[in-house]
């Protein structure tokens, strides 16, 4: 390496080679033709299996309609199949732990969502475009001392 030029054709190269190195991300299934993922939202955490079937949800032991009672929730769950237009080709079996019935159903798309990825990389484009990668950070706010609530002070009284 006598000069810049030297460096330059080096650090190149390497760029090229690194660039060539990238490979195509492969399925992620275990023996059983499982993919697993973890969910996350608020408080609740969610363990997702995915497997080829014929479209049943369960959730902790129990039937998706039961779990989530609520229409809306059970759309949410739905909602990362139908974009990736694969509705009715999974079973899901899922264990959720934490926080409401709300956060429970964002922690279950959150999982199923990841876990389609890992089972069909192609489907990655689809549902990053939507959102459903993206693990949805808001908390709770905790309570500071000298306050009623996060923020809320106690009533004042002038006399």
């Amino acid at each position: 390496m006598a000069d810049l030029q030297d460096l330059k054709e080096i650090t190149g190269e390497a760029a090229v080679e690194a660039a060539g190195a990238t490979e195509e991300r492969k399925p992620v299934v275990d023996a059983q033709g499982r993919t697993y993922a973890t969910g996350k939202r608020k408080d609740a955490v969610a363990r997702v299996w995915i497997k080829p079937g014929t479209g049943k949800i369960t959730v902790n032991d129990r039937d998706q309609e039961v779990y989530f009672a609520r229409p809306t929730l059970r759309l949410i769950v739905d909602q990362p199949f139908q974009v990736s237009d694969r509705v009715g080709q999974y079973d899901v079996i899922a264990t959720v732990k934490g926080g409401g019935l709300s956060g429970q159903a964002g922690a279950v798309k959150h999982g199923i969502s990841v876990a389609l990825q890992r089972a069909e990389p192609e489907l990655r484009a689809a549902l990053k475009t939507a959102g459903f990668l993206t693990r949805d950070s808001r908390v709770v706010e905790r309570k500071k001392y000298g306050k009623a609530k996060a923020r809320r002070s106690f009533q004042f009284s002038k006399r």
